[in-house]
């Protein structure tokens, strides 16, 4: 059985040796992404890459809940892990798996039954609305293999092993491409094909992670007496959950608004800014997995009650995630153009040109994206159930305010600079709530302080 113990040891050397294997494993992630965007670019023309662009901020409201929730049950398994409250972490994991399954019901029927009205509210193109509905459907409908691997890799980060994980999203990504080419490019199965193989790859991982679980974990399973759910620490999960769920789809509900002002511009500008994003969600993920990292080590050392620890890590992260941003800066500039161009295979200049604008300026942000990654997720195992998800409200509220008052008026640059304002934004918002409480924190340790002396010296007397 691997695990990772967080609590002692230099933060540094312990987030990097559980952040390489994340990395390599969202490299690999995208890879597929860019590949699957790729195969059907080639394979099926612009339109199809614009009817799965179309789609995917409605689909990454549903997966981000789901996925956020697990976050948030992670958090609890971490904090229990790190104190050594073995009996805790079981009945976590049983709560994680019953509360998944009831949360994955009710979120796929919802959306299955709604998904024709959104797509029509989201003023997807005449053009491209079959080829959208079509993939947006078997991919919601597949949503239990997505959310089951991310429900078991997530226990296995909560206890340090962050490698297992990768090995089987290896394989799976390399099924994925192999199963893409096959029923896009030989079986001509369309964007249905694509779908189809990304639900296929994503149900071999979660077995596999489940299974690996069952024989390597056995004395962290839960025992019979242990799924019986108890009040007060279902809540807890549940709470922690539902704040992480919140805080990352109510960002999301503000990306379908977004993508509604997209949807209304053309097809053309639907399939540089998937493009742009692809590429640029490549180069966030050293943001993504350091932020990632730092947040089970804040969850085992809060558990362990070392906050000192915590915040030296904080500072460690945020110095390695502003070299990264720098780095990222340097890249787009030289390649953003040429990467555009090899990704969906066209040569149509207003795509490109607006694809390479979208990756400059964004990437001209990516310091104040990672301090607030950092931020919220260092903040949520720290106990910040709430400032989190007003900044994702806040987030939401500006992405509707933009989708609605400025991309209208000055076209798809309105789209452009939203997300750079929205960084900076809430990054100086929970800087300021985490600067505060901080300080009130200490006062309170001060006064604890103060009055166990007077306490000494009354007895004293």
């Amino acid at each position: 059985m691997k695990t990772l113990d967080m609590t002692e040891g230099k933060p540094v050397r312990l987030i990097l040796k559980f952040a390489v294997p994340l990395f390599i494993g969202m490299l690999f992630q995208q890879i597929y992404n860019i590949t699957d965007t790729m195969i059907v670019g080639y394979g099926l023309g612009e339109n199809a890459v614009a009817a799965v662009g179309a789609t995917s901020a409605l689909y990454s409201v549903l997966i981000n809940f789901a996925n956020g929730l697990n976050n948030g049950y992670g958090i609890i398994i971490s904090q229990a892990f790190g104190g050594r409250n073995w009996k805790k972490l079981r009945q976590g994991f049983a709560a994680m798996v019953i509360l998944d399954v009831g949360i994955t019901l009710i979120l796929t029927l919802v959306s299955l039954i709604l998904l024709k009205p959104l797509l029509f509210w989201l003023e997807t193109p005449a053009e491209i609305f079959q080829q959208a509905h079509q993939y947006i459907a078997i991919i919601l409908a597949g949503m239990i293999t997505t959310i089951a691997y991310n429900m078991s890799a997530g226990f296995l980060r909560a206890v340090g092993n962050s490698r297992i994980p990768l090995y089987f999203l290896m394989i799976s990504c390399g099924l994925n491409i192999l199963m893409d080419l096959l029923f896009v490019m030989v079986f001509q199965m369309g964007v249905k094909g694509a779908a189809a193989a990304t639900v296929i790859a994503q149900g071999i991982s979660a077995c596999l992670c489940l299974g690996y679980i069952t024989k390597k974990y056995r004395e962290f399973l839960p025992q019979k007496q242990e799924w019986r759910l108890s009040p007060g620490l279902t809540w807890e999960m549940f709470s922690t959950g539902l704040s992480m769920g919140l805080m990352l789809s109510v960002f999301s509900i503000g990306s379908v608004f977004l993508q509604k002002a997209v949807n209304l511009l053309d097809s053309a500008i639907i399939t540089a800014n998937t493009a742009s994003r692809k590429v640029y969600e490549l180069w966030m993920m050293p943001l993504a997995t350091m932020s990632t990292a730092n947040a089970t080590f804040a969850g085992q050392n809060y558990g362990a009650k070392k906050l000192d620890r915590i915040y030296l890590a904080m500072r460690q992260v945020i110095g390695m995630e502003l070299i990264w941003s720098a780095v990222s800066v340097f890249i787009a500039l030289l390649t953003g153009r040429i990467l555009v161009q090899i990704l969906i295979g066209t040569s149509d200049p207003f795509i490109i040109d607006n694809a390479v604008l979208n990756l400059r300026i964004c990437t001209l942000f990516f310091f104040p994206l990672g301090a607030l990654l950092v931020l919220r997720n260092t903040m949520q195992p720290m106990g910040y159930k709430i400032s989190p998800v007003i900044s994702s409200g806040i987030e939401l509220g500006l992405k509707v305010l933009f989708a609605y008052a400025v991309v209208p008026k000055i076209g798809y640059l309105g789209v452009v600079i939203t997300e750079p304002i929205i960084w900076v934004v809430c990054a100086v918002y929970l800087a300021c709530v985490f600067w505060i409480g901080q300080r009130k924190q200490r006062r309170e340790g001060q006064k604890a302080i103060s009055h166990r002396f007077s306490m000494y010296r009354f007895r004293k007397t």
